[in-house]
């Protein structure tokens, strides 16, 4: 079997491009027990997702994990699915359809090609990948839509892109988006979705900014994901003018029995309801698009969490998702890691080339 996938036909003097590839996390591909355990399969077996030597946690994940949590999370899935699918594949569609439109305006000369995968699920960054190279895609910017760098999330993409890498044998150049938890451009549409919310429903009086959960480990090891999510609750609460007491960090989504950041949402919203808080609503800055754990972790178990609590009034806020502001944002990015491959080649000059690949004996 060879060792190299084949390389897709190529024709001299045609013009190369610029890929674009927008990551997201994945999801099961339907609200079915089956598919959650495809899905949380290849989620849990990456041992950036869980740390654990794989002589312990694979027995737990096959004889005890696999077995009975897919039923309850496609329950969970079933509350939020969409007509189109998963939440997260649809917003992260149509935010590949919407950046594509948006780079057309801003670097129309550009030969860009923009599209979008999953790190677990599908469509995957490996197939992406290849589809992009048979678009003679010879430079590729991987951005994954996670704000804030952590080892089992944005390092995660980076290993699959690799690992795909190594069995191509013309490989692309390739540029990696680390994180953009400070960009101005990011904070502002976060600030300024927000403030619509607030116009049209008022103001709470104090709002929780959850962010995706790590084990504390990650942290005592290295892993600056903590410090990037204070960071942008930090510039996120400056842009607001909000005083300190106005609004809370935590961390949700904790898995097993482990420490992980602290304090968690759970316990959180629970103490603000005891407090008999009159309101509060809840942002995500780490999503840019609405998904399991922003629609029934936060907008449902986490409302019926702070009102049975004692809490009066709740609101989830939704995510950057199509935001026209958040889109700029994500073409601002794009754009500044994509300097220095601006260079777009002249017909003339494709010609030239051509002409003097078949004098040498090139079929094409």
């Amino acid at each position: 079997m060879p060792r190299y996938a084949p390389e897709p036909p190529y024709s001299h003097g045609t013009p190369p491009r610029i890929g674009v590839l927008l990551v997201n996390l994945g999801t099961p591909d339907a609200p079915t027990s089956r598919a959650v355990r495809g899905y949380l399969r290849e989620f849990l077996s990456d041992p950036r997702v869980v740390e654990l030597p794989r002589l312990v946690w694979l027995p737990v994940l096959y004889l005890f994990v696999l077995t009975t949590r897919p039923k309850a999370s496609a329950q969970r899935y079933a509350q939020v699915w969409m007509s189109e699918g998963a939440p997260l594949r649809v917003h992260t569609e149509r935010q590949a359809t919407l950046l594509r439109g948006y780079l057309g305006e801003r670097a129309g000369a550009l030969p860009l090609t923009v599209d979008y995968a999953m790190r677990y699920g599908r469509p995957s960054i490996a197939d992406k990948l290849r589809e992009l190279k048979a678009l003679r895609c010879d430079r590729i910017l991987l951005v994954p839509l996670y704000p804030q760098y952590s080892s089992s999330a944005t390092a995660s993409v980076f290993d699959a892109a690799f690992r795909c890498l190594e069995e191509t044998r013309s490989q692309p150049a390739l540029r990696t988006v680390r994180s953009f938890h400070d960009h101005p451009a990011y904070i502002a549409a976060l600030a300024q979705g927000v403030r619509d919310y607030w116009i049209r429903n008022g103001r709470p009086d104090v709002l929780v900014m959850s962010f995706h959960g790590v084990p504390r480990a990650a942290l005592d090891s290295g892993d600056p994901y903590h410090c990037e999510c204070h960071k942008t609750a930090r510039l996120l609460a400056e842009a607001l003018g909000l005083r300190a007491e106005q609004y809370r960090v935590a961390f949700q989504s904790r898995f097993g029995a482990a420490e992980w950041l602290k304090p968690y949402t759970s316990e959180v919203l629970a103490e603000l309801g005891r407090q008999k808080t009159g309101r509060v609503d809840v942002t995500c800055p780490g999503f840019v698009a609405d998904c399991l754990e922003t629609l029934e972790e936060i907008a449902i178990d986490g409302k019926a969490r702070f009102l049975g609590a004692g809490g009066r009034e709740f609101h989830a806020l939704p995510c950057l998702n199509e935001r026209g502001d958040w889109i700029q944002a994500l073409a601002d990015i794009v754009l500044a890691n994509l300097t220095g491959w601006t260079h777009v080649a002249t017909h003339e000059s494709l010609e030239l080339s051509r002409l003097r690949a078949v004098s040498m004996g090139a079929r094409s």
